[in-house]
């Protein structure tokens, strides 16, 4: 993939990727991650965090929090987010794709202790059908988490081994969505489990829902502090990929016990 004078399908791809999977506030030309990449692709440091910006201004939740990165996105940028965004499972496969092409060297920026969070059987699988899967799960995590900061949507918690990228509609339930940051929310593991198993949920207006179950349980003090403490308050929002509200009330209608 030879670098061009403008920018290949293949650097936006990656460009893109990491827009995903990074805090806003990172997307600088000293982050050891774009520097990592920028001589991955050919690029400089400062041109691949340059369009880490440009690919800010076109996000309409960036620029609604006032951040508007900077102006010069190209008609390709356009492009290639419209295409991406609006299919997240290409995005895995044309990342897959451009790391064989790369003959071994990760672009899943995934730490060694970390782990996908929907196991998936291999069996019969391809091994690029295997690569695409596990790039895909690591897209959707990095993703999730970098966009609430590293930190559970409901109680704060910062401590990364003990956080999950939670499907808001399950992963069996909607395979056009596994892959979409808007069906997740970062969730301590026992807040992911009681997601899952519909004792808690989410408000349309954004705010923790308990079970009966869980509002029932009498004066069991970790209850209390893990779950009862939090109902009726706002979650923390994504600094992009907000929750959807369509997959919000899924979950409510077909997962949570109200």
């Amino acid at each position: 993939m030879p670098k061009k004078d403008g920018w290949s399908r293949e650097q936006l791809i990656i460009a893109l990727k990491l827009y995903c999977e990074m805090p806003f506030g990172k997307m600088h030309s000293r982050n050891p991650e774009i520097i990592r990449y920028a001589k991955l692709i050919g690029r400089t440091p400062s041109a691949l965090a340059m369009k880490l910006t440009n690919l800010a201004s076109l996000d309409p939740e960036i620029r609604s929090t006032g951040r508007k990165g900077l102006s010069g996105a190209s008609q390709a940028d356009r492009d290639i987010w419209e295409e991406m965004t609006s299919d997240w499972d290409r995005l895995a496969s044309e990342i897959a794709r451009i790391e064989q092409y790369y003959s071994g060297i990760s672009l899943t920026s995934e730490p060694k202790e970390e782990s996908a969070d929907t196991p998936v059987s291999y069996v019969g699988e391809t091994r690029s059908a295997q690569i695409e899967v596990r790039i895909g799960q690591n897209l959707f995590r990095r993703s999730v988490l970098s966009a609430y900061e590293f930190k559970c949507c409901i109680t704060g918690l910062a401590v990364q081994e003990l956080l999950v990228a939670s499907h808001i509609v399950p992963w069996r339930a909607d395979p056009g969505n596994r892959l979409n940051p808007k069906n997740g929310l970062c969730l301590s593991a026992i807040h992911d489990r009681a997601f899952d198993l519909g004792l808690i949920a989410i408000s349309d207006d954004l705010r923790l829902l308990l079970s009966g179950r869980l509002r029932q349980s009498g004066t069991n003090s970790y209850i209390g502090h893990t779950f009862r403490s939090y109902a009726g308050k706002m979650i923390t929002l994504p600094e992009k990929f907000q929750p959807d509200s369509g997959f919000l009330k899924y979950h409510r209608e077909n997962v949570f016990y109200g």
